[in-house]
Order: structure tokens, then C-alpha cells, then sequence
């Protein structure tokens, strides 16, 4: 049954509703976005806090567990990976499962596999202790990806026009809980031992599911006919998608934090743009790269640390809106369908450069040093941000000429209307 505010049929260009008694289904449409916000809220800061507790501690944890570096290591990556895998799955099927019951879901179990996690010290160590990590990230990987794609997908339905602008408001809640989980999980393990930080954020995030319960609206749609295969070959949704891989590869390179909204629209795509090419500079010099001969110093870091979560946000915020609006133009039904499908590539998209970055990020530090390393991150971006800019810049020619093209055919047509008949 479809929420009261959802408005039958699809939604006009100016997303205004039927005229017949437009003040009061505004009134309900406010409503309900604001019950959509502090759930999307809700899930983006308990989610990252679940995620972003375990470092302070559970390394040290882990290695008198009998867990060597590489294994400590793969127990992070795994969370990336399968948050790929279940994205993919979810977004593609979000309209048969249902975006409200996806979402909660997701919040439920992450919330148990949180408390799970700190009951693993009385696990024996060694195999059975590896074993039954992996299995409680990977639960809680698939959980989170699960509540994701359904928040993006409601948000999308819940603000069509300011899809960019709320997304990009509610990563502040994101970069909140990746700021808040390392200290509050360090305070609380030196306080009361290893249990207590996952057991009372994990109460925590269960407490939001039957909040989250009576809020959330139901929005219903039909199965689309398109699939990931169909929108990620699309020229433009390729080149977003190496952008998105390349920013969530640096996060995952250097795990800083992003709270940015974006600007208006018809700016979207060069935000994209520049935005990923001075996060290449910031790579650069961090270091600095070896070629600049420059001298690294701690406030040079700082600020590029700064310059870098700043440019970031212009490249990401903008590309969730512009792969969707590309998918429309393209012949993708407008609704929840594609909104799933759109969610769910961008959340995998994520996954992969989130897998990337610290997995090649090591790696390269190991073998040629952190300034190298950076420089080498620099380069990714760099490259996504030129093909990304020649793209726009061939689509603006092509449709310069598409549109000059249609004057010239319009002008014959008056020329030819305006002529004598000479039969």
C-alpha cells in the first residue's frame, strides 16, 4: 500500500504535484521528507560508527587471537568486497523486496552482528576466532549494503529535485560517525574491556529499528526491465564510474572523512570534474611526490588533508544525480526500479575502490614508500578527471551541433511554409 504522500504516476519535470489540493499534499509530501532524512540519518551514522570502531583496538585484539597482519588485514578488506557483491544483489532487486523492509532489515542485523562482534573474545583463538570474524564482518557487510541502497533509493524518491543537495547534506552524519566511532570505541575499551563499545553501539543502532518502523514512509513500485549490465555500458555511466572507484579508493588510501553539499545544477558535472583533479594535486603533495622536490612538513599535510576532503566532495556528491539523470535520458523508467538500480551500482562502485585503496595502498607503501604511493593514488584521479572532462566537453560538442543541425532543419521549414504555391 502506497504511502499517503506518494503521489500517483510519475512525477512532472518541475516535480510539482496534481493541482487539486496541492497545499495539502505538500503538506504531506514535507512530512514525510523529514521522516525520510532522520532515517537516512539514523542509518548513515550508526552504520559508520559500526564500521569505523574496530580500529583502535581490535587489531591488537585480534593478534593475541593468533590472527598474523595479512589476516587482520583481509578481515577489514572482506567487508569491502562483500559490500560490492550484496549492493549489486540489493540494488538490483530492492522493488521485490521492498526499499522500507530492506532498509530496516539491514539496520536489524547490523545492529545484532555489532553486538555479536563483542562477544568474539570468548571465541578460542586461533582458526575458530578467525573464522567467526570473517563471518560477523561479512553479515554486517551485506547488512549495511542492504540499508544503504535502500536509503539512497528513498531519498532519491523522497527529494527527485535535490537529490545531489540531501545526499550530500547527510554525509555529514556520515563523516560524524566515522569521526565519533575511533575515539568513543577507544575511551570505552580502555574503560570496560573489549565488549562494552560493540554491545552498546549495537543496542544503540537496535533501538533506531522500531523508530525507524513507524517513520519511514512505503514507497511501492513495478519491476524495471533494465539491469546493471544495461546502465553501467553507457558511456557516461562508465566514465562515473571510474570516478566513483578512484575517490573511494583515495578514501580507503588515507580513511578521511566528508561533509560537503553540493552547488547548483548546471555546475554538477564540472564539480565532477575539477573536483577529481584537484584531489589528483592534493595526492601530489602529499608526499610531497619525489619529482617536486619539495619538503614535507606538517602543516603542508594538514591543509592538504583539508583541500582534499573539500575536492572530494565536489566529484562525489554530483555523481549519484548524474548517473540517474543519465539512466532516464537513456531510456530508463523513472521509479523506484532504476532508483534501485542507480543505488546499487554506486554503492558497488564504492566497494571496489574501497577495496582497492588500502589492499594497493600497502602494497605500494611497502615496496616504493608513502610518497610514491600517494603520487601513484594522484595519478588515478588524474586520469578519471581527464576523461571525465574530455567526455563532457565531446557531449557539449555533440549536442552544439544536434541543436544547430535543428535550427537550420526548423528555418527551411518556415522558408518552404512561406513560399507561393505554384500549382
Amino acid at each position: 500500500m502506497d504511502s499517503p504522500g506518494d503521489p500517483e504516476g510519475p512525477r512532472p519535470p518541475g516535480g510539482d504535484g496534481p493541482p487539486g489540493g496541492a497545499r495539502e499534499t505538500s503538506r504531506r509530501l514535507s512530512r514525510e521528507q523529514i521522516f525520510v532524512l532522520i532515517s537516512a540519518a539514523s542509518i548513515n551514522l550508526g552504520s559508520m560508527m559500526c564500521y569505523s570502531i574496530l580500529g583502535p583496538f581490535f587489531p591488537k585484539e585480534a593478534e593475541k587471537k593468533g590472527a598474523s597482519n595479512t589476516v587482520i588485514g583481509m578481515i577489514f578488506g572482506c567487508y569491502a568486497l562483500f559490500d560490492l557483491l550484496a549492493s549489486l544483489v540489493f540494488g538490483k532487486y530492492l522493488v521485490h523486496i521492498g526499499a522500507k523492509f530492506m532498509f530496516v532489515a539491514g539496520m536489524f542485523v547490523s545492529g545484532g552482528v555489532t553486538v555479536l562482534f563483542g562477544v568474539l573474545d570468548q571465541v578460542p583463538e586461533g582458526p575458530v576466532f578467525i573464522a567467526m570474524c570473517f563471518l560477523v564482518r561479512i553479515t554486517d557487510a551485506i547488512s549495511f549494503a542492504a540499508a544503504i541502497t535502500a536509503s539512497s533509493s528513498i531519498l532519491a524518491k523522497a527529494f527527485p529535485n535535490n537529490v545531489a543537495t540531501v545526499m550530500g547534506s547527510l554525509e555529514s552524519f556520515s563523516g560524524l560517525g566515522l569521526v565519533l566511532g575511533p575515539p568513543l570505541g577507544g575511551f570505552l575499551y580502555q574503560s570496560f574491556g573489549y565488549e562494552v563499545p560493540f554491545i552498546l553501539l549495537g543496542c544503540i543502532v537496535l533501538l533506531m529499528v522500531p523508530l525507524n518502523m513507524c517513520i519511514l514512509p512505503n514507497y511501492e513500485s513495478d519491476p524495471g526491465k533494465h539491469s546493471f549490465w544495461k546502465l553501467i555500458i553507457l558511456p557516461k555511466v562508465a566514465f562515473i564510474s571510474f570516478v566513483i572507484t578512484s575517490l573511494s579508493s583515495g578514501f580507503g588510501f588515507l580513511d578521511p572523512t566528508l561533509s560537503l553539499f553540493v552547488l547548483e545544477k548546471h555546475l554538477r558535472k564540472w564539480l565532477l570534474v575539477f573536483g577529481n583533479l584537484i584531489t589528483a594535486g592534493c595526492y601530489m603533495f602529499l608526499g610531497p611526490a619525489p619529482f617536486l622536490h619539495i619538503k614535507s612538513q606538517l602543516w603542508l599535510l594538514v591543509l592538504i588533508l583539508v583541500i582534499n576532503g573539500i575536492s572530494a566532495g565536489m566529484s562525489l556528491i554530483p555523481a549519484f544525480p548524474e548517473i540517474l539523470s543519465c539512466a532516464h535520458e537513456n531510456g530508463f523508467e523513472e521509479g523506484l526500479s532504476t532508483l534501485g538500480l542507480v543505488s546499487g551500482l554506486f554503492g558497488a562502485l564504492w566497494s571496489v575502490g574501497a577495496f582497492l585503496g588500502p589492499t594497493l595502498g600497502g602494497f605500494l607503501y611497502e615496496k616504493i614508500g608513502f610518497e610514491w604511493a600517494a603520487a601513484l593514488q594522484g595519478l588515478w584521479a588524474l586520469t578519471s578527471g581527464l576523461v571525465m572532462g574530455l567526455f563532457y566537453l565531446l557531449e557539449h560538442s555533440r549536442r552544439r551541433r544536434r541543436s544547430k543541425l535543428q535550427n537550420i532543419l526548423g528555418t527551411e521549414e518556415e522558408r518552404t511554409a512561406l513560399l507561393p504555391d505554384e500549382t
